[in-house]
């Protein structure tokens, strides 16, 4: 698992940022207006990302397009994958515990 996807997606206006994304791509200037950002800020967030690896840039003549690149999420998807059979086993145990009490009132012992 590579940090550095968890490390620029730990900052609320990074996070926001990709949230944005799953719609389609963005300029710096919407991506600015949507999270009432000014574009310097907006664009410090995006170098970032970039650098990260969460999103690449597309030069359109002035403008620059910035799209999420779904390698590092699905990266960080698969390192939580990892958690999830661990939860689903406690959950499991919980369950069969829960069972246990339920029955024990249900059904008084003599």
């Amino acid at each position: 698992m590579n940090t550095t996807t968890l490390n620029a997606l730990a900052e609320p206006n990074r996070l926001q940022i990709i949230e944005l994304m799953r719609e389609g791509p963005l300029m710096v200037g919407e991506i600015a207006n949507r999270l009432h950002l000014r574009q310097p800020q907006a664009s410090k967030h995006l170098k970032i990302l970039s650098e990260a690896g969460l999103v690449e840039v597309h030069a359109d003549a002035n403008r620059r397009i910035y799209r999420i690149r779904l390698e590092p999420l699905i990266e960080l998807d698969d390192w939580l994958e990892s958690f999830r059979g661990m939860w689903e086993e406690r959950f499991d145990r919980l369950s069969d515990y829960l069972d246990h009490l339920n029955k024990e009132r249900i059904i008084p012992k003599s």
